[in-house]
């Protein structure tokens, strides 16, 4: 999976998930490109950085015009606070829609041209909220959702020049889990609830996208590669007093 000589440009790729995924594409050998708003707090080795808003159509276009080349386009950039529908204005749940649906559109667009060149690939860094219900992130799920058929729709239509895959990503590890999850003790015990009992890793996530951007994955488009340690362990297991539930000898279970 090296990826030597590529030039590659992660969104959002100064912290988090999006600095993890920066850093597994230089250990593959990538030329790799951050942008964000803001520069990173602390300095990635071996990749550059540019200031970019996302959401800014003109800025975005500006930025990758000035790239000699593209080969992959890694849509990282979104995010959302805490917000209950109904405890806030539209206008503010239709940010958390510009930055995690409209944005990676709006980028992907831009690129086109460079990614039809190289026959490049596009990888979409989606969620597990896209996929099951998100109270006090219900934007941020719909978004997410909407990202995975927008990739699916991308890679017919600019099939066969530019691939496009979809990481659906569960819970991360980062900088920030504290505003998640809580202290040590609370992390720790949202661990348990992955079957694999651990929260991944920003580089696991880096990991999985490297693998979808590679020749490994030359026959890839149109995926979604779930990467979140197995799921959730369904809330019926722990909440049923019956005897049989998983002993199929015993009775049936669906």
């Amino acid at each position: 999976m090296e990826l030597n000589g590529k030039v590659v440009v992660v969104t959002g790729g100064t912290r988090g998930v999006g600095a993890g995924i920066a850093r597994s594409f230089v250990d593959a050998g990538a030329e790799v490109v951050v942008c964000a708003r803001r520069p990173p707090e602390v300095p990635l080795p071996a990749t550059r950085f540019a200031q970019v808003d996302v959401r800014d159509a003109d800025a975005v276009g500006h930025f990758l015009d000035g790239l000699p080349r593209l080969d992959v386009l890694v849509n990282n950039a979104g995010g959302a606070p805490y917000r209950l529908l109904a405890d806030n204005r539209p206008e503010r749940h239709v940010r958390v829609l510009e930055l995690n649906l409209l944005a990676p559109l709006t980028v992907s667009l831009a690129a086109y041209e460079h990614l039809k060149r190289s026959r490049g690939s596009i990888v979409m860094i989606g969620s597990v909220s896209g996929g099951r219900p998100s109270p006090g992130a219900a934007a941020y799920g719909a978004a997410k959702a909407g990202l995975e058929n927008l990739a699916r729709s991308m890679a017919v239509e600019w099939a066969p020049d530019i691939r496009v895959n979809t990481l659906v990503v569960g819970m991360v590890d980062t900088e920030r889990s504290s505003l998640y999850y809580g202290d040590e003790e609370g992390i720790a015990a949202v661990s348990r609830t992955v079957p694999l009992g651990r929260l991944a890793d920003p580089s696991d996530v880096g990991a999985a996208a490297v693998f979808l951007a590679s020749d490994a994955a030359a026959y890839i488009s149109g995926a979604s590669l779930l990467v979140h340690g197995g799921g959730e362990r369904p809330a019926f297991l722990d909440a049923t007093n019956a005897t049989t539930v998983g002993n199929p000898r015993q009775g049936d279970v669906r």
